[in-house]
């Protein structure tokens, strides 16, 4: 099952955000400048990396099977990292229901790509336009 065998890598991308080290793993890994912060366009190009990793049918679409995936491999990344609470916010926007503007239980290209800027808001706490690992502190922080 091609999801399966690469969904752990990428979703390690996604969810390692979440580390108790402040969301270093997360800056590391979607920082493609290596500034030190993501800004929207490096979010929007990663979570299109992560929205091909699991359209196993490459279709353009994640159905519910393809997003089950994901959605299991985000909550086993959760488990794993012992996210504090205050990071499952973030984490959550990732959810289908989220993504699934329309409602029809698929999540197109175009959904996955649309829904980045709400996510990003979500993530850049102090709304300077970039994330940074003193997000993160606020968001452990509860601020």
């Amino acid at each position: 099952m091609k999801g399966l065998t690469i969904a752990l890598p990428v979703f390690c991308l996604i969810a390692g955000m979440a580390m108790a080290q402040g969301g270093a793993h997360f800056i590391e890994n979607w920082d493609a400048d290596g500034d030190g912060s993501v800004t929207l366009d490096e979010a929007r190009e990663k979570r299109m990396d992560v929205f091909y990793m699991f359209d196993a049918d490459e279709n353009d679409h994640l159905d519910a099977a393809e997003y089950d995936l994901f959605d299991e491999t985000r909550a086993a990344d959760i488990a794993a990292n012992d996210m504090p609470k205050s990071f499952k916010g973030p984490a959550n926007a990732l959810k289908r229901e989220f993504n699934d503007a329309d409602g029809d239980g698929l999540v197109s290209k175009a959904e996955f790509r649309d829904g980045t800027e709400a996510w990003f808001v979500k993530l850049d706490h102090d709304g300077n336009g970039v994330v940074t690992l003193r997000d993160f502190q606020r968001m452990k922080e509860g601020g």
